[in-house]
């Protein structure tokens, strides 16, 4: 067994040596995932107010040592310096939650139980460790809503204020999608981009689509293509399959199969099958 254990090293020894993804990968600096999740909470507490309003300043002095840990004290002193931004827009993303659901009895019921607002809440604060370009940071905590809640947004993705997404659970959001105010999705709704065959040579274009003002956007939709535009106030219908622009104002609904209901006897020309 020894002698197995020793050519084993010795071929896994060779693989590090040849500078594959893996390789690499180890040479690139590495956030410690526990210490990203340690500043999330942190943030997320202070800015859904789970923290004592008079020990705000402690609290925030922690949250900067937590970040400034991660990223740096300069970075860290921009960050903290967004968050009263941050915490208007988490509260307009709460409010929405609350009027767009009539089952929502009060808004700490929304905060403490809402799937949207968990993944939303830590959107806001990996998209601005994203424009930090702390790429990883925010892909780290993005990820960590994306297990907890089923609801995947890239934290690249630019989402106006006061957006929900009822229920959640198969929503996904690529990075450079862009939202603008007072949108709703429902789950299974995927804003995506096209299949690219050469697939990195797209990064750094627009290849998902744009939600404008307003839009509404029913179960397992999915719409597709930087070029895709869906403007102001339009309502996609469930189920629907969206690769071009649609104008504001605009439903667009998929027409249903016919189901037929029949009774008595089959005839001869009825498939044979029983339901």
């Amino acid at each position: 067994m020894a002698n197995q254990l020793q050519a084993v090293a010795q071929h896994l020894k060779e693989r590090r040596a040849k500078n594959d993804p893996v390789s690499e990968a180890r040479k690139n600096r590495a956030q410690n995932p526990d210490r990203v999740l340690e500043a999330l909470e942190k943030l997320r507490q202070i800015l859904l107010d789970r923290t004592p309003t008079e020990e705000l300043e402690c609290d925030l002095e922690v949250a900067h040592g937590l970040v400034r840990g991660l990223i740096g004290a300069e970075k860290a002193n921009e960050l903290i310096e967004r968050l009263p931004e941050l915490r208007h827009c988490i509260a307009l993303d709460v409010e929405a939650a609350f009027q767009g659901d009539p089952a929502a009895n009060t808004y700490a019921e929304v905060i403490a139980a809402y799937p949207s607002v968990l993944a939303v809440s830590t959107y806001r604060i990996a998209h601005a460790f994203y424009e930090l370009e702390e790429l990883v940071v925010a892909r780290i905590m993005s990820e960590d809503a994306h297990r907890r809640t089923g609801i995947d947004i890239h934290p690249g993705a630019e989402i106006g204020c006061h957006f929900f997404i009822d229920h959640g659970t198969g929503v996904v959001i690529g990075e450079t999608t862009v939202i603008g105010d007072r949108v709703k999705l429902y789950h299974g709704v995927t804003l995506g981009a096209f299949s690219n065959r050469e697939g990195r040579s797209d990064k750094g274009n627009k290849r998902h689509p744009t939600l404008e003002d307003d839009v509404t956007i029913y179960p397992n939709v999915t719409i597709l293509g930087g070029g895709t535009v869906i403007g102001k106030r339009a309502v996609i219908g469930g189920n629907a399959w969206v690769t071009q622009p649609v104008a504001p104002d605009t439903k667009v609904v998929v027409v249903p199969p016919r189901m037929q209901l029949r009774t008595g006897e089959r005839n001869g020309n009825e498939p044979d099958y029983d339901i």
